[in-house]
């Protein structure tokens, strides 16, 4: 499944306002010194700058998951940290990576050791608000499938406590309570591995992934979030984000409309997902990082055996297209 980026904790110790609003030069000193070793990947050396109250709060392994995991496999590299202000006596930097940008926040101790540390992404603020498709949609496969996550509330949707996938599906294909016959360790005996995905509507192809290898069951892919993706435009202002696509399975290209029905790629199991499913999602940006997500509708659904018309699916649902 994909792997949420709500909350980008580390620290944060309320250490009392200051009057300075001047970048500090041994803050200045730690912001770079912090930069460079995220870029060469020594995660080890950013645990080393922690108090060792920073490091009760974030073990060794823990750091190195967080910065390997949570930061670098979702935004990539840093490109460049700017300080933008000053509160509670932490330092604000605003943070360009390659595939985002987020405001990290540093506090030190007396002795220049990292004593809070907070990574928040940042969204667009010209963004159009988008509360749910006025597009009508169709599911898009051509089978009955098991919406294992689903739903407007964290118990039926863990996607919710994340903003930037908020509201969308985790899909996959269940026989007599299993997603899988046989070996679990092999994608082909999931059921909905290699099933076709079709376009839920008439829509222009605004961004492909492509060539990621496809996962072996259990295991993830943290540098390829979304792993061989497609997102399609259905209007101004919905984006359609179809996740985790078998490997060479694509048949859009950026740029290419599609008719509704249309078989766009197959259901894999590549980037961040533990065994093959369709991550699907409505959001407000073709780019998953910057967007919002939104409420994704159908217009008919057979859901449960019962016909449903401008339904949002929800956890444990098995729906199916009318026709």
């Amino acid at each position: 499944m994909i792997k949420s980026i709500c909350l980008f904790f580390v620290l944060l110790v309320n250490v009392g306002l200051a009057q300075e609003q001047e970048e500090l030069p041994n803050y200045a000193s730690a912001a770079a010194e912090l930069m460079s070793l995220y870029n060469s990947g020594d995660y080890q050396g950013i645990f080393d700058l922690f108090n060792d109250d920073m490091k009760k709060a974030l073990p060794r392994e823990n750091t190195i998951d967080f910065f390997n995991q949570n930061v670098n496999g979702l935004m990539g590299k840093m490109v460049e940290m700017k300080y933008a202000t000053m509160k509670d006596g932490a330092h604000f930097y605003r943070t360009t990576f390659d595939r985002a940008i987020a405001d990290i926040a540093i506090s030190l101790s007396p002795s220049n050791q990292i004593m809070g540390l907070l990574i928040t992404p940042v969204r667009p603020d010209d963004l159009p608000i988008l509360e749910r498709n006025t597009t009508k949609m169709i599911l898009p496969f051509k089978e009955t499938v098991f919406v294992f996550w689903g739903g407007i509330t964290e118990e039926q949707n863990y996607h919710m406590a994340d903003a930037t996938q908020q509201y969308a599906y985790d899909i996959l294909m269940v026989e007599n309570g299993a997603s899988y016959k046989g070996d679990a360790l092999k994608n082909e005996n999931y059921f909905i591995f290699g099933k076709d995905i079709i376009a839920p509507c008439n829509a222009r192809v605004v961004k492909v992934i492509t060539g990621v290898v496809d996962n072996v069951p259990g295991e993830m892919n943290p540098t390829q979030l979304t792993g061989n993706t497609v997102v399609l435009q259905a209007s101004d202002e919905e984006f359609i984000l179809f996740a985790h696509l078998k490997k060479g399975s694509i048949l859009v290209e950026e740029g290419q409309d599609v008719l509704q029905g249309e078989v766009i790629g197959m259901c894999g199991n590549s980037g961040n997902s533990t065994e093959p499913h369709l991550h699907l999602g409505l959001q407000n940006d073709a780019e998953f990082l910057k967007s919002t997500g939104a409420k994704l509708f159908f217009d008919r659904l057979i859901v449960n055996g019962e016909l449903k018309e401008d339904y949002l699916p929800v956890k444990e649902d098995f729906i199916k297209n009318i026709n």
